[in-house]
């Protein structure tokens, strides 16, 4: 049946073809089968991401062939992200290398470091910024990237993570980056930031359970968050404002756990972003809303760490 496929464009429908035949999931990096299968094939010919429409007639010679039907045989069988057979994923228009040691870099902050933060920070002036569990270092280096007059942190507890991420601070000399090994703040006493942008775990146990098997190749530290994905996301916000500027901002993804969270902290001045396709579940909040209501951030973080609120400390 592959003796008629002769070119690019040939081998790219086929893929796409399989692909939808299989069931696959798309989820990480791209989200369909046409783009997976073009990834993959361009990667396989050691061809250039953005290779344009013209060369899609090229023949390919039998050993290239061979060589993508494999790959594309391992994306159906043992369901692989696309980006961990590749070990590229592209993010905030930069090339990041991408292996099972963290999640694929798939978050839409990625637009928001493209536009500056803006209007969410208002022109105000940035020195020193957070990525907050940092995982492959693509927000922190991205951030870094577009911002060369930034220090910014890249905090993960993963030491695997960590290491990803140096090689990608490598890969793209960030040298205004720095990371280290801290479960969230406990590990950043005396850093105090501008902005903190932060994509934690957020899946909720059930949602955990029940992922398709690409999910399975990840860390699932780096999904589950308990039973409405937000154990993560309120010792953010309870801890945040310790390391936070007066007039510093927090932007944080919380994705489907965004109506929960409203649930519990319907008081708080959460502005939801709206990006190119839509609201994604990711909110900027201001540092002094968060010690207006630190008092019920506190309570229900602490019910989580289960332990008395009083215990978790105070800010004043």
């Amino acid at each position: 049946m592959t003796d008629e496929l002769h070119t690019i464009i040939d081998l790219i429908r086929y893929g796409a073809s399989r692909f939808n035949a299989a069931g696959l999931t798309f989820g990480h990096s791209y989200d369909n089968a046409i783009d997976e299968a073009t990834q993959l094939v361009l990667h396989a010919l050691h061809l250039p991401h953005d290779l344009g429409p013209a060369y899609g007639q090229a023949r390919v010679t039998l050993a290239e062939k061979e060589e993508v039907l494999a790959l594309f045989l391992r994306r159906i069988e043992d369901r692989i992200p696309a980006s961990y057979l590749t070990g590229e994923t592209w993010f905030a228009g930069l090339s990041f290398k991408s292996d099972p040691r963290a999640l694929v870099p798939r978050s839409p902050i990625a637009e928001l470091i493209e536009a500056g933060f803006e209007p969410w920070l208002g022109g105000r002036e940035v020195r020193r910024a957070l990525d907050l569990c940092t995982g492959s270092g693509c927000i922190a280096i991205a951030m870094a990237h577009y911002n060369p007059g930034w220090q910014v942190d890249g905090a993960d507890l993963s030491d695997d993570a960590l290491a990803l991420a140096a090689e990608n601070k490598a890969r793209l000399h960030a040298d205004n980056v720095k990371l280290i090994r801290s479960d969230l703040f406990a590990g950043l006493s005396g850093r105090h930031y501008d902005l903190i942008v932060t994509n934690p775990p957020y899946v909720t146990n059930d949602e955990t359970d029940a992922l398709p098997a690409e999910y399975a190749h990840e860390p699932e530290m780096g999904l589950r968050a308990g039973d409405d994905g937000l154990d993560i996301v309120l010792r953010i916000l309870r801890d945040a404002p310790l390391h936070l500027g007066e007039d510093g901002l927090l932007i944080c993804e919380v994705g489907e756990s965004e109506r929960a969270l409203v649930r519990l902290l319907p008081d708080v001045e959460f502005a939801w972003i709206e990006f190119r396709v839509g609201q994604m579940g990711i909110f900027a909040v201001e540092c002094a809303e968060l010690i207006r209501h630190h008092g019920r951030i506190g309570e229900l973080a602490a019910a989580r760490e289960g332990r008395p609120a009083e215990a978790a400390g105070s800010l004043f």
